[in-house]
């Protein structure tokens, strides 16, 4: 069956889907009602047409500008910079930072062949300078792998002359961890990251 082959190795393209599952999307295709598929390509249609990059932070947006850029009562010169949306959605649950945020669309890493080029830096460095010096602080939150830690010492050097508070995410002892659990790396960034008490 031609058609479902297809179809299930469109589905194997998505992230995280495996032969199995692709296979079982195919098959729920095969057999939902012909005006719910048409309901769900309108979808996927729709929202390829209407969302795009938001003009201020690289979010995703369905207008000009995010949520979060249009809310008024963040903290505009605080600016969280994050690999991907996801990021974003994952600090805005822990309702602690009332900042805005910068989304580079991935990291650097040499052995995917991704270097500056792919991400979205010089929007982040176009706005900061058009901030003219009002960015009180950068806080740099990708994550604490090899690829991670060289996009944020990249950032460093490239703003370190426009922004006077250049943060990183601490990194080290979950809560609610072990500490005879935790492997030596995890520990070393806890303890250059303690803080005072």
């Amino acid at each position: 069956m031609k058609a479902l082959d297809k179809v299930i190795t469109l589905f194997r393209r998505f992230p995280g889907v495996g032969p199995k599952q692709a296979e079982r999307f195919a098959l729920y295709v095969v057999k939902t009602p012909a005006i719910q598929i048409e309901e769900l390509v309108e979808a996927l249609r729709g929202v390829k047409n209407s969302v795009g990059y938001c003009r201020e932070c690289c979010n995703y947006a369905d207008g000009e500008l995010c949520e979060i850029c249009s809310d008024h009562s963040r903290d505009r010169f605080v600016i969280c910079v994050v690999s991907q949306t996801q990021d974003v959605a994952a600090i805005e649950k822990a309702k602690t930072f009332n900042g805005v945020y910068h989304v580079l669309h991935g990291v650097i890493s040499p052995m995917d062949g991704i270097n500056s080029e792919g991400l979205k830096l010089k929007e982040l460095v176009e706005r900061v300078r058009r901030a003219d010096g009002a960015v009180t602080e950068l806080i740099i939150a990708t994550n604490p792998d090899t690829e991670g830690e060289t996009t944020a010492i990249y950032l460093t050097g490239l703003l370190k002359d426009y922004v006077a508070g250049i943060t990183r995410i601490a990194c080290g002892v979950p809560l609610g961890g072990d500490i005879d659990y935790m492997d030596e790396v995890t520990l070393g960034h806890a303890l250059k990251g303690r803080t005072k008490v």
